[in-house]
Order: structure tokens, then C-alpha cells, then sequence
């Protein structure tokens, strides 16, 4: 199993490129992976990547893509290709095109689609990874199905929609699915340990849900069998951001 550090997301839901450089200064290396949503996204775009890249940190844009397949393929063409590029000039202060692409960073390593788009739109988005990160000899990052939000709660049939959602995911091609953690045990069951369980919905033993239904703790995620866990709020809005990564760490 990997180290815990290596399953932890932090979400930078925030509304400025300020705070987000501020939180992943503050945070990283103990964090190396953090996700940036629509709201960071949809004001400062590639950017918002490109700021996390260079600081050597591996982005999950979680844009949960949801269109006509030709529209996810292309933007998820354009989530692989997002680069972070670092001067390097050589000795002879020529550069080179080995040296120029050593010194290029690919920094997002997972991103979302609705696994509710259809079976068309699913597998175009793998597509989109796989054909851009072969042109650019770089590693594909994975493509996860959004499932049922955790803010949401279809009672009886949440399991149920989560399953059937789920093994879409895979007929496509998907490398997982995000889902809360109250579904992982169940899925992870049925799938096995090479599907990529992500978990939204991390709080703090006691803490507030805010607007979220389906919760639980990083520790009940992990010992459910979750791949990677999201965190935002408990973690920004600390006193110590980094003092409760290490607190949610144990």
C-alpha cells in the first residue's frame, strides 16, 4: 500500500490565484497532489496548473467533463497537454529538442468526467488521454467517473446507481471512479484493487459537514480501500493548514 501522503488531494477551492500559490507554498512537499476545480479553474485556467507544476506538485483537474464526446475529447486532450515549462539552456546557450523537453513538466495526473455522460462520451475521453500523452511521450494520466456527488444522497439507490455507474466506467476503459466512502468498500469489492477509487467528502472526526451528505474520515476512506482522498475546507480553513494535514495523517 502506498504511503498515505501519496493518497491525499488537497482541494484548493479557492477564488484567487494568491491563495492557492499561498497554500501549496505552505504546504508542499507534505502534500504533493492537489486538485483545482471549476472555480479556480474557470478564473484563471491553465495557469492555475502551471502555478502548481513549477512548484513540483501533481494536479487533479476535476473538471467533470459532461458534453457531446467530441467536446470531452478535445478538452481532455487539452488537460494532458497542459505543461509547465522550465528554461534550460545549455552550455553553448543553445537549446536542444532532448533538453527542451526533459525540461517540460506535465503536472496533471488525473482528471473527471460524468460517468452519467454515456458510453460514447466515457471512452472518448480516455481516447483524448491516451492520444495526447502518446504524442508527447509522457505518462497518461488517469480518467476517473464522477458517480453521485457527495453532497447528494439518492438513499436506497445510491449503492445501486454508484455500482451500475461504476461498471460503465470500466467497460470504457476508465481507470475508476470517484464515489464517497460509504460505496468504496462495495466497489472495490466488485472491481479490485487496480480500479481507482477517488474519495470526496473527508472530514474530521466531529466536524461540521457544510454541504455535504455522504462523509466520513480519512481513516474509515483508507481502511474502505480508497485510492486517493479529497480534502478542501478542513484543511484551508485551519488555523495551521499544515498542522492538520498532519493532524488527518496521523
Amino acid at each position: 500500500m502506498r504511503d498515505i501522503k501519496d493518497k491525499l488531494i488537497v482541494a484548493l477551492d479557492v477564488d484567487t490565484l494568491e491563495k492557492a500559490r499561498h497554500f501549496v507554498d505552505v504546504l508542499y512537499p507534505t502534500v504533493k497532489l492537489f486538485k483545482i476545480g471549476s472555480q479556480l479553474f474557470t478564473a484563471y485556467g491553465p495557469e492555475a496548473v502551471k502555478a502548481i507544476g513549477e512548484k513540483g506538485a501533481k494536479v487533479f483537474l476535476d473538471l467533470k467533463f459532461h458534453d457531446i464526446p467530441q467536446t470531452v475529447f478535445s478538452g481532455v486532450v487539452s488537460g494532458t497537454g497542459l505543461s509547465c515549462n522550465q528554461v534550460f539552456i545549455s552550455r553553448e546557450s543553445l537549446r536542444i529538442e532532448r533538453e527542451a523537453k526533459s525540461a517540460t513538466r506535465y503536472p496533471v495526473f488525473m482528471m473527471t468526467v460524468h460517468a452519467s455522460a454515456g458510453m460514447e462520451v466515457l471512452r472518448s475521453a480516455m481516447k483524448g488521454a491516451v492520444e495526447r500523452s502518446g504524442e508527447l511521450d509522457i505518462e497518461r494520466p488517469l480518467i476517473v467517473g464522477v458517480t453521485v456527488l457527495t453532497s447528494e444522497n439518492l438513499g436506497a439507490d445510491t449503492l445501486r446507481v454508484v455500482l451500475e455507474r461504476a461498471r460503465n466506467a470500466k467497460e470504457a476503459g476508465l481507470d475508476g471512479i470517484v464515489c464517497s466512502v460509504h460505496e468504496t468498500e462495495a466497489v472495490r469489492k466488485e472491481f479490485g484493487d487496480n480500479f481507482v477509487i477517488v474519495n470526496p467528502g473527508i472530514r474530521p472526526k466531529g466536524a461540521e459537514v457544510q454541504d455535504q451528505k455522504r462523509v466520513a474520515t480519512a481513516a474509515e476512506a483508507l481502511k474502505a480501500g480508497a485510492s486517493y482522498i479529497v480534502v478542501g475546507r478542513p484543511i484551508l480553513e485551519a488555523p495551521n493548514p499544515l498542522a492538520a494535514v498532519k493532524n488527518l495523517l496521523g
